[in-house]
C-alpha cells in the first residue's frame, strides 16, 4: 500500500508524511526520518531547479516534481508564477513538444486516443480518469501547435501544460481534470520517419472518418462526466472553427485559439483605448495573419463593434485582413468561410492589384489598430510601423505571434519607431521598454490572462454553454484594470498577479450565466460559489 501512495501524485506528500500518517499508510522505513514542512520542500525544490542551466532542463525537472507530488508542483508554481509561465508553458514547451518521443519519461496523466482504435476511446477515458470526477478536459488534436505546426502525439504536452496554467492561474483541482489528445495520424515528415516517435505512423486521416472520430470522443466524454467543460486546443486551421461551430450550442465547450486569443486581444484593444481615450467604433482594425486565430480574432472584434451600436455591415467596413497573398479580396476562391465576411471588394481600390504585401496596404488604409497572427518573424518592419504611425496619433500595435522566434516585431523597436507614442502588446513576456525618461510597460496578450478564469467561472456557475455575452463579459473585466493616468502604462494587467485577475473574469463570467439563467444549478451567491470551487496546494 505505502509504495501506491508514493507513487500516486494526487496522495504523495513525500517527506511531508508525519511519522503518524508514514505508521498508519505503511511507509515506514520508505522515506528519510526527518518530516518537512511543504514550504521547506518547495524551498529545497527551487533550490534544484536553479541548479537545471537550461529553460528545457528545468521543464523536464518541473514535470517530474509534477509526476511526483501535485500539490508540491503547484506550491512551487504559485510562488513563482512569472518565472515559471514560460517554462511550463509558451515558449519552452514548444522544444518538449518537438523532442517529446525522445524524452518520453510518464504520461503526466494524459489520455491517448487512435483514430485507428476508436472502439477504445470510452475504456481509455475511463481508465485514465481512474474513477476521478473530471470536470475540465483539454483536448488537442496538435495539428497546429503554436508557431511551429503539426506535431501529433507530441502535442499531447500542449493539453497537459494548458492544464497546469488552469490549476496554478485558476485554483482548478488537478484531481477533475484531463489532458486528452487525438491522433488522427500526422503529416509531419520528420515524425513520420522517426523510428522513435510515439504516436500513428501515417498521414492524418481527414474528411468524415476524422470528424466522426472527433464525435465520438465527445459523445463519450459527455456521457462519462456529465458536468464536463470542454476545452479544444490547437486543432489545425481547417477543422477548428468547424469543430466549434458544431459544438458550442450543444454542449459547455471552447476554443482557445478562436476565442481564447480573441478575447484577450479585445482586453488589450479596450485597455489600449482606455488610455488612448478614443471610440473603439472610431478605428480601422487591420489583420495580418489570416489563420485560424487571426480570422477568431477579427471576429471578436467585430462583434465588439456591433455590440457598441453598429449593424454587422457597417461594422465590418473597419476591417481589412492581410495573409500571404496580401488584402483578401472576395473573388478569392481560396478564402474559408472564417474570411469570407471580411474580405473586400477590388472596386473599393484604384491600385487593387498592387495590394500584395503589408506596406501596400497600411497605406492604403491607414489602420489604426495592427494585430499580427503571421508567425512570420520581423514582418512589422519600421517602414511599415513608421507609415502606420504618420496617421494616427496612438497606433495599437500587437505582434502576438509566439513563440519568441516568429514574433512580427520587438516592443522596443515598436516605441522607438513610434517615438513612444504606440500602445503594445506581445504574444510573449517582454521587458520594460526605456525611451525618452518615461518606463514602458509592455502588455503580454496571454491567453492565460482569460481562459483559466473563464474556465472556473463556468464550472463553478455550472454553466451549460459558453456564449458571447459571457466572452464579452470576460473581455470586459480585463480592459478595464489598466491605469490610464499612469506614464507608460501596460494595456492589460501583469501575469504576475494571474491569480487575482483570473478570479476577476470567473466573477464576470459566472455573473453572466446566471443572469442569462444558464446554469445547471441555481446559483445566490456567484463569489461564494467560485471561492467553493477553488482546489488550493496544501497538505
Amino acid at each position: 500500500m505505502g509504495m501506491n501512495i508514493l507513487n500516486d501524485p494526487f496522495k504523495n506528500k513525500g517527506t511531508a508524511f508525519t511519522l503518524e500518517e508514514r505508521k498508519e499508510l505503511g511507509l515506514e522505513g520508505l522515506l528519510p526520518p526527518y518530516v518537512q514542512t511543504l514550504d521547506q520542500q518547495v524551498a529545497q525544490t527551487y533550490a534544484q531547479y536553479q541548479t537545471k542551466p537550461t529553460d528545457l532542463e528545468k521543464r523536464l525537472f518541473l514535470m517530474q516534481i509534477f509526476n511526483e507530488n501535485h500539490v508540491l508542483f503547484y506550491k512551487l508554481f504559485s510562488e513563482h508564477v512569472v518565472e515559471f509561465m514560460p517554462i511550463v508553458y509558451d515558449p519552452t514547451i514548444a522544444d518538449t513538444i518537438e523532442n517529446y518521443s525522445e524524452l518520453f519519461v510518464q504520461s503526466q496523466n494524459a489520455t491517448f486516443l487512435s483514430i485507428d482504435n476508436q472502439d477504445a476511446i470510452e475504456n481509455s477515458l475511463k481508465n485514465a480518469a481512474n474513477g476521478r470526477n473530471i470536470r475540465l478536459i483539454v483536448v488537442t488534436d496538435a495539428e497546429g501547435i503554436l508557431g511551429i505546426g503539426d506535431w501529433g502525439t507530441n502535442g499531447v504536452d500542449i493539453a497537459v501544460g494548458k492544464l497546469m496554467v488552469y490549476t496554478a492561474a485558476a485554483g482548478i483541482d488537478p484531481s477533475q481534470v484531463l489532458p486528452v489528445v487525438l491522433d488522427a495520424g500526422t503529416n509531419n515528415d520528420k515524425l513520420l520517419q522517426d523510428s522513435l516517435y510515439l504516436g500513428n505512423h501515417h498521414s492524418r486521416i481527414t474528411g468524415d472518418k476524422y470528424y466522426e472520430f472527433v464525435d465520438k470522443f465527445v459523445s463519450a466524454a459527455e456521457r462519462l462526466f456529465p458536468n464536463l467543460y470542454l476545452h479544444f486546443e490547437d486543432f489545425g486551421r481547417d477543422n477548428a472553427a468547424n469543430l466549434l461551430n458544431k459544438y458550442k450550442d450543444k454542449i459547455t465547450t471552447f476554443n482557445d485559439d478562436i476565442q481564447g486569443t480573441g478575447i484577450i486581444t479585445l482586453a488589450g484593444i479596450l485597455g489600449a483605448l482606455n488610455i488612448s481615450k478614443q471610440k473603439m467604433t472610431d478605428q480601422i482594425y487591420l489583420c495580418f495573419g489570416a489563420g485560424t486565430a487571426g480570422a477568431g480574432i477579427t471576429k471578436r472584434i467585430c462583434d465588439e463593434f456591433v455590440q457598441e451600436g453598429l449593424s454587422e455591415e457597417e461594422a465590418r467596413k473597419h476591417f481589412y485582413m492581410v495573409d500571404k497573398q496580401g488584402l483578401l479580396f472576395d473573388d478569392d476562391s481560396t478564402l474559408t468561410p472564417e474570411q469570407k465576411p471580411f474580405a473586400r471588394s477590388r472596386s473599393e481600390f484604384a491600385n487593387a492589384a498592387e495590394l500584395t504585401n503589408l506596406l501596400a496596404v497600411v497605406k492604403a488604409v491607414h489602420p489604426t489598430i495592427l494585430v499580427g497572427t503571421s508567425t512570420q518573424p520581423g514582418a512589422f518592419t519600421e517602414e511599415v510601423i513608421r507609415e502606420m504611425a504618420a496617421h494616427t496619433e496612438r497606433p495599437v500595435i500587437f505582434p502576438l505571434s509566439n513563440p519568441t522566434k516568429l514574433a512580427e516585431a520587438k516592443a522596443h523597436d515598436l516605441i522607438e519607431w513610434t517615438e513612444g507614442r504606440a500602445l503594445v502588446a506581445t504574444g510573449i513576456p517582454a521587458p520594460d521598454v526605456e525611451f525618452n525618461g518615461v518606463s514602458y510597460h509592455i502588455g503580454q496578450a496571454n491567453n492565460a490572462l482569460v481562459y483559466p478564469g473563464l474556465g472556473l467561472g463556468v464550472i463553478a456557475s455550472t454553466a451549460t454553454i459558453l456564449n458571447d455575452e459571457m466572452i464579452s463579459a470576460a473581455a470586459h473585466s480585463l480592459g478595464g484594470i489598466v491605469d490610464p493616468k499612469e506614464a507608460g502604462a501596460a494595456v492589460l494587467p501583469p501575469v504576475s498577479k494571474l491569480d487575482h485577475f483570473s478570479t476577476t473574469v470567473a466573477l464576470a463570467v459566472a455573473e453572466s450565466a446566471k443572469v442569462q439563467g444558464l446554469t445547471r444549478e441555481k446559483i445566490t451567491d456567484v463569489a461564494s460559489a467560485i471561492d467553493d470551487a477553488k482546489w488550493a496546494p496544501k497538505y
